[in-house]
């Protein structure tokens, strides 16, 4: 018999067991607080041995991944909620890095629109004046967590798509515009249940909820530049808001939230 086929009769070693699930409960396939199957479903599923998909499972416990209810199963244990902290100077990777995450984006798509009635209301435009709007997803480690979009006037800043390629922060495009500096106006957060997209792009399970965070920025003379809408998977995150002024810090700006 090859050593291939040796392998395959022996079965997946245990850390490869391990290391599958945990991929699975990383990427979301496996949903907090699911019920894992059987043993033997497991065996089958993972093509491994019974005593290696036990240590497997006792590796995943240990790490706080699942957890077994002595009568009831082996259970995916939910994960700690991401505190993400809205203050005065926000950045979406650094309040993940604080808590031992990685944070990153994927661009989805940027294209100049009509502005919808929340749009044009919150940038004081004109109704269906154009607008450039940009929508992202952005993960905790590989995992979505957020889903978003931003609106900008396309008079103001015509060629903002063009500059995004050379600058990707927002602040930093502000200020190729004269914008020295900006500020939060409002920030609007509300829930309702995760649509059919939002529910793909985050990998949520169909029904579960998801928070709406709504802001609109101002230049210095309280002239709307920028708004955004995202919608955070409900059950991954909660939010802590500093209070600024009691800091003595200037209102909180965003470039990714």
């Amino acid at each position: 018999m090859s050593e291939a086929g040796v392998m395959h009769s022996r079965g997946q070693s245990w850390e490869t067991t391990r290391d599958r699930i945990s991929a699975e409960i990383a990427a979301g396939h496996l949903a907090p607080d699911a019920q894992l199957p059987s043993e033997p479903e497991l065996c089958l599923l993972y093509n491994t041995r019974r005593h290696s998909l036990r240590r497997a499972l006792a590796a995943l416990v240990a790490e706080g991944k699942l957890r077994v209810e002595h009568g009831r199963g082996t259970f995916v244990e939910r994960a700690p909620l991401i505190n993400y902290v809205v203050g005065p100077r926000t950045r979406f990777r650094e309040n993940l890095m604080a808590q031992g995450l990685t944070g990153s984006g994927q661009a989805i798509s940027e294209m100049q629109i009509p502005a919808s009635p929340r749009v044009a209301a919150a940038l004081k435009l004109a109704p269906d004046a154009l607008v450039t709007a940009r929508s992202w997803r952005g993960f905790a480690n590989d995992l979505p967590i957020s889903l978003g979009w931003t609106y900008h006037d396309v008079e103001r800043f015509p060629d903002i798509s063009e500059r995004r390629k050379t600058t990707p922060s927002l602040t930093a495009i502000y200020k190729t515009y004269g914008i020295e500096d900006y500020r939060r106006q409002s920030t609007t957060i509300f829930t309702r249940i995760a649509n059919e997209h939002e529910t793909s792009l985050l990998m949520m399970r169909p029904g579960q909820s998801v928070l709406i965070v709504q802001k609109t920025d101002v230049d210095m003379n309280g002239a709307p530049i920028g708004f955004s809408e995202a919608a955070w998977a409900g059950d991954r995150v909660q939010f802590t808001f500093e209070n600024a002024e009691a800091r003595g810090m200037p209102s909180e700006r965003t470039d990714d939230v």
